[in-house]
């Protein structure tokens, strides 16, 4: 049984008309240079497909979760962002950036990190800010249209493809404030340890967002320059500092000093930073397990609870003592130790997998250790979240891939997705790392 049926449908036509599963991927590979992409060289053989409905449901779902998110500091913490952000485990140089990098209003772009599990998409986490992975996949869209058979595929089912580049260009302006008609120069500022290893990639990024009315121009935070009340680059004043170093950097001990130059700069009014530094602080795990805490539930809308119940999985804070579970009250360490493998357990703050330990992966002794280490660190207990496969058309026939879906979110809502997918269905994490390949997707418009 397929999750819609849109994916029902194609893999009935490509069955009927002897449709080759290489047949896209040839075309996106004569039409597309894959490795400068982060499709680092293929894709999967068809488009996931989004119905009507997923996709209404996934806009609204994903902009109540960021308005109970961003209402944290007032219903939690009186108004009081520093000591939000003391409470999702930051430390006082990343505290400082928070509050001297805050925009007017949080960022609307994101990534949101999904599966499917059969009656429901079901978050993750959630990655807030500018540094997001994925934003080309549109690129590979147009690709897939070359093909005769897929062009006349998506005409007579009335799909479409959001170009998120298109997107975070739009929102970029929208959020820094540039007026109607001017074309800004920004710069994509990264860490200077990664610059070297991320230049020829960014490049490529700056050309595809160049036809939206930007000037983009990659750089490492210690090339910009400030003087004569403006920042510099190259000769060239800046206007948007478009970031792509995050807010855990700062624990390099080197980082509040590189980071202060663009905080003074911000103060005085004299550039924009995109997103600003508040993003990870909305984004980040602990402000997940403070909406999904069934403790807090009073403090959101009706509309923003049911949300909340699709979306999120259990995910709690780790601490000593008790919490909620499924409305009961229990003792956390006991409850992670009989549940193991049921649970995740996750730093708040980092990225790209760091520190994230699968009770389902781990045995007893080694899980109850990570678990104790948690209780004197930032860490949060996730549920474990059962993807149900889909089918994809091989030269064999079927088989089945687990996907992670990529969900982006703008200052217009829904912004276009992704997915990973992978053929390892017993380990319940998609990571292009473990050989993930990632894919496209089209949505009945």
């Amino acid at each position: 049984m397929t999750r819609n049926a849109i994916t029902g449908h194609y893999l009935a036509e490509v069955a009927r008309r002897g449709v080759g599963p290489a047949e896209l991927t040839d075309a996106t590979q004569r039409h597309l240079d894959l490795e400068a992409t982060s499709y680092r060289g293929r894709t999967l053989p068809r488009p996931a497909f989004l119905d009507r409905a997923e996709v209404a449901r996934l806009d609204e779902d994903l902009r109540n979760l960021q308005d109970a998110l961003y209402a944290l500091p007032h219903r939690l913490f009186g108004g009081d962002i520093g000591a939000f952000a003391r409470a999702a485990g930051m430390n006082p140089d990343q505290v400082t950036a928070v509050l001297r990098g805050r925009g007017p209003a949080p960022t609307r772009m994101g990534r949101a990190d999904i599966y499917h599990d059969g009656e429901h998409f079901r978050l993750m986490e959630l990655n807030l800010g500018s540094a997001l992975g994925g934003l080309d996949n549109a690129m590979v869209n147009p690709t897939f249209l070359t093909h005769p058979f897929f062009a006349e595929f998506v005409a007579e089912h009335g799909l479409a493809y959001v170009d998120t580049i298109e997107e975070l260009v739009r929102t970029l302006l929208v959020e820094s404030d540039v007026p109607a008609g001017q074309r800004p120069l920004v710069a994509a500022v990264d860490w200077p340890a990664s610059f070297d290893g991320l230049e020829e990639r960014l490049k490529a990024s700056a050309a595809v967002m160049a036809p939206f009315g930007v000037d983009v121009v990659p750089c490492h935070l210690g090339m910009l320059e400030f003087h004569d009340g403006r920042v510099w680059l190259r000769g060239r004043p800046v206007d948007v500092v478009y970031r792509l170093f995050l807010i855990e950097d700062l624990l390099d001990p080197a980082g509040p000093g590189l980071v202060e130059p663009v905080l003074r700069a911000v103060e005085r009014g004299e550039v924009r930073i995109f997103a600003p530094m508040d993003a990870e602080l909305y984004g980040n795990k602990a402000a997940l397990a403070m909406v999904a805490d069934e403790a807090n539930r009073h403090h959101f809308s009706p509309a923003q609870r049911a949300s909340l119940d699709r979306l999120l999985p259990w995910t709690q804070v780790v601490r000593d003592g008790d919490v909620t579970v499924d409305g009961a009250r229990v003792d956390l360490r006991g409850y992670a130790v009989a549940e193991r493998e049921n649970l995740i357990l996750k730093p708040t703050l980092l990225h790209g997998g760091l520190g994230v330990v699968p009770g389902w992966e781990t045995d007893a002794g080694e899980w109850l250790a990570h678990l104790d280490g948690a209780m004197t660190g930032h860490h949060v207990l996730q549920r474990r979240i059962r993807g149900v496969p889909e089918l994809f058309p091989t030269a064999d026939g079927l088989e089945r891939r687990l996907l992670n879906w990529g969900v982006f979110t703008s200052s217009q809502g829904y912004a276009g997705a992704f997915v990973r997918g992978t053929t390892d269905l017993e380990d319940g994490i998609v990571n292009v790392a473990a050989g993930a390949t990632l894919g496209c997707t089209f949505h009945e418009a």
